[in-house]
């Protein structure tokens, strides 16, 4: 037998990760792929599988522990050669520290440990938070040492934020400047028992995460959105005739097609392509184009993205959106396949619809949204022609983009769209 160190793995440029929840025990027995705990970053909450089968001896992280990568998750006792056929690492040996990469800053210290001087913007105070929870108590510039925690060893959950701003709101405590401009106090709740059986249901756990982000964006982001088509029925019988073509599992959807459509335009209409630093009154153009695609999952919405869109061709896109969006129904996204879109595209043309609002998605200026497509009659001088229809809708940030730059960005789009020789030049 042998003892295996399980670690946080690589999570890129991610600083906070945070033990949600522990699904083990030592002395259980686990396989390969079974989960052991979840880590929880602003962007989201993900499983850390086995990567043997195996018992657990001893268990180095607590839930509301703050982690960075490459730090001990536990010991599984193996056999004497792992999966992949290597001699496992004893559990007197001394782990190896990974080469930092150039310009990195140093991980995050477990809770045990001394906690780091608090950041400028972060009030003082002995308190234990998620880094979703702190990053909306900076949003709504709340003192954190003033909530009162209910979670597990004195975490403070999203609940106890929102519970504390409200007050605030009603006047029975002071969360600072920010929470009164940025927070709505909700509609109060009747006894809706009275009028009938009812069941309360918990948020699912990319809901909760999701949501407040959402929430700041709509509330701090001037939304617009301005409604076009475009006339896919050539690019449909192009498509049509690739997957007939097809000798491979690789589909064509009609949203690939428009990614190669979105990042021509983007790069004809660079505003579309940045963020706004209000504070500093600038705006960071980015000269990279990762798009990031709405998937719709079981346990919720989340942004898988298409790194370098601009870079790859068609049949390159299809083959990693299928990937993604398998990965993201599956639950097996990875926080670094969520990160860097600079711009995100959801569609719901499979479902239904003819058209909606989506919300930006900050710090991005702008998302397209896709709808369901139908038949239209277009006049072409002689007579009505059925005419295969594309509804899109375009919201954007109006501190950034102004309506007649919005309107002739949708119209470029739906030229790229209608005939992609155009997204070539």
């Amino acid at each position: 037998m042998a003892i295996e160190k399980i670690i946080v793995p690589d999570f890129g440029d991610v600083q906070e990760i945070t033990v949600v929840d522990i699904y083990v025990k030592p002395g259980d027995r686990v396989e390969v792929e079974d989960p052991l705990i979840a880590l929880e970053s602003e962007k989201a909450v993900m499983d850390i599988p086995s990567p043997a089968s195996g018992t657990v001896t001893e268990i180095s992280v607590s839930e509301g522990d703050t982690v960075a990568s490459a730090d001990l998750i536990l010991l599984l006792e193996t056999a004497a050669v792992d999966s992949a056929g290597r001699d496992p690492q004893p559990a007197d040996a001394p782990a190896e520290t990974p080469a930092a990469p150039e310009q990195a800053e140093e991980p995050l210290p477990a809770v045990e440990k001394e906690p780091a001087a608090p950041a400028a913007e972060e009030p003082a105070g002995d308190f234990h938070a998620s880094p979703s929870v702190r990053s909306s108590a900076r949003e709504l510039d709340v003192d954190l040492a003033l909530v009162t925690a209910t979670g597990p060893k004195g975490r403070i959950q999203k609940e106890d934020l929102l519970n504390y701003v409200k007050q605030a709101m009603k006047g029975g405590a002071q969360a600072g400047g920010g929470a009164s401009a940025l927070s709505v106090p909700s509609a109060p709740l009747e006894d809706f028992s009275k009028f009938g059986e009812i069941e309360a249901q918990e948020l699912g756990r990319i809901q909760k995460i999701s949501g407040p982000h959402l929430h700041r964006s709509w509330i701090s982001i001037p939304h617009v959105t301005h409604f076009d088509e475009a006339d896919i029925t050539e690019l449909e019988k192009f498509r049509k005739q690739m997957n007939a073509e097809q000798k491979d599992d690789i589909k064509f959807s009609p949203l690939v097609f428009v990614i190669k459509g979105v990042v021509a335009t983007l790069k004809e209409f660079e505003l579309f392509n940045c963020s706004l630093d209000s504070e500093a009154g600038k705006l960071i153009l980015k000269r990279y184009y990762h798009i990031g695609i709405a998937v719709d999952t079981p346990n919720g919405l989340v942004v898988p993205v298409v790194k370098d869109a601009d870079r790859k061709g068609i049949r390159e896109i299809a083959r990693e959106l299928g990937t993604l969006s398998s990965d993201a129904r599956g639950g097996k996204l990875a926080i670094t396949d969520m990160q860097g879109a600079t711009f995100t595209i959801s569609s719901l043309g499979g479902i239904g619809g003819t058209g909606f609002t989506p919300i930006v998605n900050s710090p991005q200026v702008a998302i397209l949204g896709l709808s369901r497509s139908y038949m239209k009659p277009i006049w072409n001088g002689e007579s009505f022609v059925p005419r295969l229809t594309l509804p899109f809708s375009l919201s954007y940030d109006h501190r950034v983009i102004d309506g007649a730059e919005a309107a002739r960005f949708c119209r470029a789009l739906g030229s790229n769209i209608e005939d992609l020789r155009r997204a070539l030049l």
